[in-house]
């Protein structure tokens, strides 16, 4: 399976062996309608991809490294992580940064990321938005915290340095995802999911919601990014995918840390032609977390279809 070069916070990765088995068979067009890390449009056999989300630099992201050859995209890498002196343990070793594997390279690091990032939060306000400066950007993601994507009020990038860089198998990762992409037939897209175009969809198509989860506490739905209108709108697009015979599956949780979604649990009642498949979670997937990792979430699948996965 091909992992995301992002370490995108709510990533399926981890539980793509679960989740890939209940897709339906012979997809023509899949359309990840919350796509983050793209863990699961990369892995999806289906003769059409479109990974769609709102976050515009991420999807620029992607389009700079669909639309540039590998080899252009490492030369770059390598040369911002030259001129900011950054660490690149993997050609020098620890021993050449006084660090070790242990302590990570944080200390070293963390001056040159300051200025790294502020360089792209001036870009990110005056431009210009080129391919450079999505791969720039990247180099950022991967010198930050947790390898993670946030931003202040003000739109800037705002994590704190991490303790790891473009290390060898966020080499690789960033290579199988370029081959990937390049192969596919796919496309990016920045849409709202409500102004996401579901007319030339079909019955051999299928779309898959992974949103932000209403009742959990994780940093993608702190300060009201997503709230109970969202739900409610995701929910009445999934109902309108249905009534077209478009196949979908839903992500979700419907208990996490003592809370219940009632909107999720009374649409699931409403709804009995729904089936809400469980997964097996674990709070070890770093991917995927929320702030209080001592309780129990209940983790489910809920599709519109039946097929030999979800008989």
């Amino acid at each position: 399976m091909i992992a995301s070069p992002l370490n995108y916070t709510g990533g399926k990765y981890k539980l793509l062996p679960q989740i890939l088995p209940l897709f339906p068979e012979n997809i023509n067009t899949f359309v990840d309608l919350f796509c983050g890390g793209c863990n699961v449009g990369l892995n999806v056999p289906a003769n059409r991809v479109v990974y769609n989300d709102i976050d515009q630099n991420l999807l620029y992201l992607y389009n700079t490294l669909k639309n540039l050859d590998e080899a252009s995209v490492f030369e770059w890498v390598y040369q911002i992580i030259d001129q900011y002196q950054l660490s690149l343990v993997s050609k020098n070793g620890y021993a050449f940064y006084h660090c070790d594997g242990s302590t990570g390279l944080a200390e070293y690091n963390r001056e040159k990321f300051l200025r790294l990032r502020a360089e792209l939060n001036r870009r990110i306000k005056e431009g210009p938005w080129d391919y450079y400066f999505y791969i720039l950007y990247y180099v950022t993601i991967v010198y930050a915290f947790n390898n993670q994507i946030r931003y202040n009020r003000k739109g800037e990038y705002n994590l704190p340095v991490g303790k790891r860089d473009f290390n060898a198998q966020m080499q690789q990762k960033l290579s199988a995802f370029i081959a990937r992409i390049q192969e596919q037939d796919c496309q990016f897209t920045c849409r709202d999911f409500r102004q996401v175009d579901t007319e030339h969809l079909s019955p051999k198509d299928f779309v898959y919601a992974d949103p932000p989860y209403l009742i959990t506490c994780a940093t993608y739905n702190e300060r009201g990014g997503w709230g109970e209108r969202d739900e409610l709108d995701l929910l009445a697009f999934l109902d309108g995918l249905h009534r077209d015979h478009v196949r979908f599956a839903l992500s979700n949780v419907l208990r996490s840390k003592g809370r219940e979604n009632r909107i999720l649990l009374n649409w699931l009642s409403d709804h009995r032609e729904y089936t809400a498949i469980p997964l097996r979670y674990s709070y070890s997937n770093s991917n995927y977390h929320t702030k209080d990792r001592t309780s129990s979430s209940e983790e489910v699948l809920i599709v519109n279809y039946q097929n030999k996965g979800s008989a």
